[in-house]
């Protein structure tokens, strides 16, 4: 690893932790991130000659915030962001964490989530925001998981940062009645850093575990905040199940293994048994929203020893539930898969036509990456390789396209096999 690539991956483990730490302490994100720019440069220039900081995110934040003073001196307006700095303060008590009595919130991103979900911006550009500000993934990742562009997203968080400074909405930390109503919006925000982490949009790994990590952490921190609160408990039970799963994933040379294929013995039981126990907690509430039967799916695969014992009927009839509550056009394909495992290739075939012809999910590989499976098992080789050749073309991950274009290679010798 070059020295270069040693800072890259420094800088992105920590620029989420740094960013809220520096927003909390200014109450300007723009200011915020311009210093932490400022930062990194600076840790480019000097840390290949002193070496790496132990604390690489204190250095950071003192650098970066010591920056942003300095900037606003130089520009003249102290006086009317002096209240906001405390320069006094010692960046020791800083970078502390928060006194329990004086946070509700007991983890310091976790509260700046819940600060960067403000409901006077819409839902789509309160998640966006946070994602790409304060969870540190790029324009690029945002858009995938969006189903988007990244000029979309670029100019939706740019809107989002406008609405925030033209009307003074300060960077405050909600308590009581108003987390419950930013609830939605963190859970959405945890959901899709989970997604990233465990199926990565873009770049070589397939897997990002310190995404995984960071989403868990949080959403226990969240479900300890709010236990109560169904939804929360629930997406925790989805997100141990789904990352028990981690360990089978991946062959020995970082080959792409499908769900189906899985050595499930390698599977943590000790996840899925705590996620078991949370999915069970938040059924209890009526009528389970969609979370809760996403964690029930993810429960039913955890029940199944292999794939072919897997209850598919009830996992299709779990979709049909979520289509209810949460329609959508992934919601919709993965319902699409089910039906292939319960009743054969060809009836989820027609399913994903259907999405297909009504121009659904035109922008991601995933529904010509179905289709190309199904047409395969279905022995329709030349409508496969068409179908394989339009995901190749859309597909952003390094893990998925070789994994994409070994079965496109093996159309030529036909062999049953198990779905994208």
């Amino acid at each position: 690893m070059t020295d270069g690539e040693g800072l890259d991956g420094i800088f992105r483990a920590e620029h989420g932790r740094v960013l809220a730490r520096l927003v909390a302490f200014l109450g300007d994100l723009d200011v915020a991130e311009e210093a932490l720019a400022d930062a990194c440069l600076q840790a480019v220039r000097h840390w290949p000659g002193s070496g790496i900081p132990d604390h690489p995110a204190a250095w950071l934040t003192t650098v970066a915030r010591n920056g942003a003073i300095d900037r606003i001196r130089r520009e003249k307006v102290l006086a009317t962001k002096l209240p906001r700095l405390y320069p006094e303060v010692d960046i020791a008590q800083t970078l502390a964490p928060p006194d329990p009595d004086e946070a509700d919130i007991p983890d310091e991103r976790l509260r700046l989530f819940f600060t960067c979900c403000h409901p006077v911006l819409a839902l789509s550009a309160q998640v966006a925001l946070t994602l790409r500000c304060l969870a540190g993934l790029t324009n690029a990742a945002v858009a995938r998981l969006f189903l988007t562009s990244d000029v979309t997203i670029s100019q939706r968080v740019v809107r989002a940062k406008r609405k925030i400074r033209d009307a003074a909405i300060p960077y405050r930390v909600p308590s009581g009645e108003e987390l419950r109503q930013r609830l939605p919006a963190v859970l959405a925000v945890l959901y899709l850093l989970f997604t990233e982490g465990y199926a990565a949009t873009c770049g070589p790994a397939q897997i990002r575990p310190e995404l995984c990590n960071e989403a868990i952490h949080l959403a226990e921190a969240l479900h300890h905040l709010l236990p109560d609160e169904a939804e929360a408990t629930a997406l925790l039970a989805l997100m141990l199940l789904v990352d028990a799963r981690r360990p089978a994933r991946l062959d020995a040379d970082g080959h792409l293994i499908t769900l189906e294929e899985q050595d499930r013995a390698l599977w943590d039981r000790d996840l899925i048994n705590q996620g078991r126990h949370l999915v069970r907690e938040a059924l209890q509430t009526r009528p389970p929203g969609t979370y809760a039967l996403q964690a029930a799916i993810a429960a039913v695969h955890a029940d199944a020893p292999s794939s072919d014992t897997t209850d598919w009927p009830q996992i299709t009839a779990l979709y049909g539930l979520l289509a209810g509550v949460a329609p959508s056009p992934m919601v919709e394909l993965n319902r699409a898969i089910a039906v292939a495992m319960a009743d054969g290739p060809a009836a989820g075939l027609r399913l994903l036509d259907q999405l297909q012809n009504a121009g659904h999910l035109a922008t991601t590989h995933l529904l010509p990456a179905a289709r190309a499976d199904l047409l395969r098992r279905l022995d329709r080789r030349a409508e496969a390789a068409v179908a394989y050749d339009e995901a190749l073309g859309l597909v952003g991950n390094d893990t998925e396209r070789e994994y994409l274009t070994r079965r496109r290679n093996q159309l030529a010798h036909p062999m049953q096999g198990p779905a994208t």
